[in-house]
């Protein structure tokens, strides 16, 4: 039996900041080709300069990373942004255009597209975006989520076989949310491989299926999401709270209720408690 070689391989891993810093330590880590992967940790873990080492805005201080079976040390910048499309956190350190249809329109510009189809293409990502009727504005004078929409749209429409996203939902709305996740499952059926890095847990338990720990520049967990951010050791080790259905579930069995491990989702807790009062007052 032959198995499909990971997509991204990070071996041995290290980096520390010029001011000594220790970021990464001893990181090593396989994502295969179509995965939909969270990072998750507090601030300071070291999940920005993972995702960062991916596209070469940071070289590792030991260890190799290796994507499309190719080491990427000796590529520069600009050949890595064709293949993994980094979106940060913060949009406005990547939209610098006068207008959202100049920023789409640089974007599409390293395809080696001609005129006509550099517009037609911005044309055609500003309206799947919902971004056309602001075409003419200045990206500085959008909203927290269009702008972060705006840094999306400018990096996806170049198609990258990787996305990287650094805590996507930060700020967003329902709707907002929405709009993202669809655009997740769109890519996804387009045999896109996809890395968030994200603080939102309820977020992680439904929409990712495998979810990475740090803390203190180490992996301390790697598994399928539902099993990792359940687990109460864990989620502690690495700062973050678990998900509200599990401190539920806890709080249930505390007063006599015993909840099953297997419940995640705000559905599955709510059709548990339907069965268990229908099945009390029958005994009753």
């Amino acid at each position: 039996m032959t198995y499909p070689l990971p997509q991204i391989i990070l071996n041995e891993l290290d980096y520390s900041y010029p001011n000594g810093t220790v970021a990464l330590r001893n990181i090593n880590l396989n994502i295969y080709r179509g995965e939909l992967v969270g990072i998750m940790g507090m601030n300071g873990a070291g999940k920005t300069t993972l995702i960062r080492t991916l596209n070469g805005l940071i070289r590792p201080s030991k260890g190799t990373v290796n994507i499309e079976a190719e080491n990427i040390e000796p590529k520069s910048i600009g050949e890595l942004s064709k293949i993994v499309g980094l979106i940060f956190q913060n949009p406005q350190h990547q939209i610098f255009s006068n207008t959202v249809e100049e920023e789409i329109e640089f974007s599409l510009k390293s395809l080696n597209l001609n005129k006509e189809k550099v517009r037609n293409k911005a044309v055609e990502v500003l309206k799947t975006f919902n971004l056309a009727k602001y075409q003419d504005r200045s990206p500085l004078n959008l909203s927290g989520g269009e702008s972060k929409k705006l840094a999306i749209a400018s990096i996806v429409c170049r198609d990258p076989k990787i996305l990287v996203f650094d805590e996507p939902t930060l700020g967003q709305d329902a709707k907002e949310i929405s709009f993202f996740t669809n655009l997740l499952k769109e890519e996804r059926e387009k045999g896109k491989t996809i890395l968030i890095v994200t603080h939102n847990i309820e977020f992680a338990m439904e929409y990712i299926p495998r979810t990475i720990l740090m803390a203190k520049g180490r992996i301390i967990a790697d598994g399928v999401t539902k099993k990792v951010l359940s687990n109460q050791y864990l989620v502690e080790k690495s700062s973050l709270v678990l998900p509200q259905t599990r401190q539920f579930a806890l709080k249930l069995r505390d007063i006599g209720i015993e909840c099953p491990d297997d419940i995640f989702s705000k559905v599955e807790m709510k059709d548990f408690l339907a069965n268990y009062l229908k099945t009390k007052l029958t005994e009753a």
